[in-house]
């Protein structure tokens, strides 16, 4: 009994390979990286000016670099359940510095900031 046990649970381990399936038009981690530092810039001119529309603003953004809105979509998720987001993050970060120098000294000051506080509290 024991044996027919752990067989079971080792099928159940080994055939929960792949929670998601890789969308057919993925969107390249580099254009995600890309788009996030867009969309981040998009984000803060809806924040200073308020007569804005942050959808047309995301629109326009994902028209530029030829990505459909469900294709994002269901690429942010891939990366998401594959835990890659971490990576395309960091770079949408560096995209973002390389635009804006600033944004580098607000980027330190902010997680100075934060060091001492846990992160259920940020």
């Amino acid at each position: 009994m024991k044996k027919v046990l752990s067989l079971f649970v080792f099928i159940l381990l080994f055939s929960c390979g792949n929670y998601i399936d890789e969308p057919k038009n993925l969107v390249p981690k580099d254009a995600m990286a890309e788009i996030l530092a867009d969309l981040a810039i998009n984000d803060q001119a809806t924040f200073m000016y308020q007569n804005t529309n942050l959808e047309s603003g995301t629109r326009y953004i994902l028209k530029s670099h030829n990505v459909k809105p469900d294709d994002f979509v269901e690429s942010f998720n891939y990366y998401v359940v594959k835990q890659d987001m971490e990576g395309i993050t960091d770079k949408a970060q560096k995209i973002l510095i390389k635009k804006d120098p600033k944004a580098d000294q607000y980027i330190k000051d902010k997680t100075k900031r934060n060091e001492g506080i846990p992160n259920f509290a940020r």
